[in-house]
């Protein structure tokens, strides 16, 4: 079994039949289950590398992290981290799970992309979260084609906005990364990760016209 199924077979059946039914609502073109899955293989990565201070809680938050999501919303990190305290206290607890924790990382995917590695001073597990966030952004050092499919799926969620705007703003996003000293949080995302990613930023800034 693959590490995203290990994980959802690991839940409670119904607690794993109302996740699926999260990440199918509505359809989405990127952030649906499949991205679930590769974030959890990044998981896996670090788990027989430096390792997790809190691999349960860190795990859940990449199960929920994207449950709600409307392109429409500016509140989808909020709600999702909502929907896992909701669903651990439902069909987990007994389990010990430190639930603040999980609600915590998943609202701080709400701020890719502004925050830097010495953001932490106050985190009980900062490698666990620097970590955390890298897996959920190690997509921007795919290779080229899955970098593009990304990209593509990216736009099709915003379909909604005119194009124009979209291009505008995306452009926007993506360049605000590439003039970070820093895209990834971790040492070793960093070093492994950042020449890749920047390539496929400069590729995907010059076509966003």
């Amino acid at each position: 079994m693959n590490a995203a199924h290990d994980a959802v077979a690991e839940l409670p059946a119904p607690m794993r039949e109302a996740l699926q039914a999260a990440y199918q609502t509505p359809p989405r073109a990127y952030h649906n289950f499949a991205h679930v899955e590769a974030v959890l293989g990044v998981f896996d990565d670090v788990a027989q590398g430096a390792g997790w201070a809190q691999p349960r809680e860190v795990r859940l938050a990449i199960l929920y992290h994207d449950a709600v999501y409307d392109a429409r919303a500016g509140d989808n990190e909020a709600r999702s981290a909502d929907l896992a305290l909701e669903s651990i206290a439902r069909w987990l607890p007994e389990a010990g799970i430190d639930t603040a924790r999980v609600a915590h990382l998943i609202r701080l995917t709400a701020r890719h992309g502004q925050l830097g590695p010495d953001d932490f001073a106050d985190d009980p597990h900062p490698d666990d979260t620097r970590r955390f966030l890298d897996c959920d952004m190690a997509i921007l050092a795919a290779d080229d084609a899955t970098f593009d499919a990304y990209d593509r799926g990216i736009a099709a969620e915003y379909r909604h906005v005119p194009r124009w705007l979209y291009a505008v703003n995306r452009r926007r996003f993506l360049k605000s990364l590439l003039a970070r000293p820093r895209i990834f949080l971790d040492e070793g995302f960093h070093a492994r990760l950042d020449t890749r990613a920047r390539h496929n930023l400069r590729r995907a800034v010059t076509t966003k016209r």
